[in-house]
């Protein structure tokens, strides 16, 4: 069982806090904080929803949507549940699992439902005291995938009485008491002030975990440098490459140090020839770039990383060093989604900017139920299309139904980007 290290955000009326009890703000926009911490290899991100009241825990959702939607690990949703309603509006925020409070009697008698209706990987239990989770174990065994202690004085107690994998919080403790805790078998992953505290640096600890027999996430080292063929300065050229959208970002250097430290830091790591140094990518702009994968090409002479590149990679400001355009033919380098998106925006702009006479903004005019109501048309003009033997025709009901989707999309502010996430995740 590979360990998890997983910082907190502590979520309060849009802003992150220091802790569950302490109110000073840390960050004004918890979504790039949840970018930061994944980005720098956190292999979960756990949320507590600390708002009050119908209204502040609605506006919770909609930043724990952004968080989902910025961070590229799993998130955990957790806080203020009361009902099944609210651990469905964690998941289909987009958190991977939700959490209930083992704290509150009617969180342990809602395990059951939820479970059954979304599944036993999705539910967790958190509790402070280990005889709650001892007093529900066949309940637990049945419906919960994983327990979380969020008191780290009771780590003692947990660790000999709990008889389940449980993540566990810990507070600012020595490096080696760490180790430790992540040696205990049922210790299934770590998260509390000692990650959150510690999170520009866990490449680092995974490293000496891996290095202490503790198996956790590591960028695995596939090729050794030996099986490369180098140029005549000892060196391998790296084609860097944005791994969403495929655009070539930059080319440059690795020596075998680069090559290892960008493989521990999980943070593309070159050589500069015009400085003869190790050169960590965005060390001084911020522009880090956080490796997705490494491929070698089939002659083992040259590296494609795919990566996240933070700001632009170009020392010109420019997102890509690929600008200094010499030709270009005509031709048709669309792709599905970059036109859903070119008429997606055309009807935002539509909506923000209304132009006489158009139907999109007659429909938006109109409102919700006039939208809805051709929605339900252009399907049944698919299932009538479909009847028909020319295939051409459904082609054009399929797409007025997704244009007229896209109105709804834009009606109720859902983009592209997260119908597709929401596909990727099933």
């Amino acid at each position: 069982m590979k360990k998890l290290f997983i910082p907190c955000i502590y979520l309060k009326k849009g802003m992150a806090l220091k802790g569950m009890t302490d109110a000073a703000v840390i960050s004004m926009d918890p979504a790039e904080l949840a970018k930061t911490y994944s980005q720098n290899n956190a292999d979960e991100i756990l949320v507590f929803d600390l708002s009050s009241g119908d209204a502040e825990h609605e506006e919770a959702i909609d930043v724990i949507k952004r968080i989902c939607k910025e961070s590229e690990v799993p998130v955990i949703g957790a806080g203020n549940i009361a009902r099944m309603e609210d651990v469905k509006k964690l998941l289909y925020a987009g958190c991977a699992r939700a959490c209930l409070d083992y704290g509150k009697q009617s969180n342990i008698d809602l395990t059951k439902e939820v479970s059954e209706k979304f599944g036993k990987d999705k539910i967790l239990a958190a509790f402070q005291n280990p005889s709650v989770i001892t007093a529900n174990q066949p309940l637990l065994d049945t419906y919960v995938c994983a327990a979380l202690l969020t008191e780290p004085s009771a780590l003692l107690a947990s660790v000999t009485e709990i008889n389940m994998p449980f993540i566990a919080s810990l507070s600012d403790i020595s490096l080696d008491k760490a180790l430790e805790y992540l040696g205990v078998h049922s210790v299934c992953g770590i998260s509390g002030d000692f990650v959150t505290h510690n999170i520009m640096n866990i490449s680092s600890l995974k490293h000496l975990c891996f290095e202490n027999g503790i198996e956790v996430n590591t960028y695995e080292n596939c090729m050794p440098w030996e099986r490369f063929k180098k140029n005549a300065d000892g060196m391998l050229p790296v084609i860097t490459q944005d791994c969403q959208t495929g655009e070539v970002l930059m080319m440059a250097y690795m020596t075998k140090e680069a090559y290892e430290l960008t493989l521990q830091t999980g943070r593309m790591t070159y050589y500069s020839r015009s400085r003869n140094e190790l050169w960590i990518k965005g060390e001084t702009s911020g522009h880090y770039q956080y490796v997705k994968s490494l491929t070698a090409d089939c002659d083992m002479d040259t590296l494609l990383a795919k990566v996240s590149q933070v700001g632009a990679a170009c020392h010109t400001g420019n997102y890509s060093c690929f600008f200094n355009e010499i030709m270009k033919k005509e031709y048709d380098d669309e792709n599905p989604l970059t036109i859903f998106n070119s008429v997606f925006d055309v009807i935002l702009d539509r909506k923000e900017h209304p132009k006489e006479g158009s139907y999109t903004n007659y429909l938006f005019d109109k409102g919700i139920d006039k939208i809805l109501k051709k929605v339900g048309e252009e399907a049944t003009e698919i299932v009538i299309a479909a009847k028909n033997p020319n295939p051409e025709e459904i082609k054009y009901e399929i797409s007025d139904l997704l244009y007229h989707l896209m109105v709804l999309m834009a009606q109720k502010g859902v983009t592209w980007e997260e119908i597709t996430d929401e596909l990727a995740r099933r």
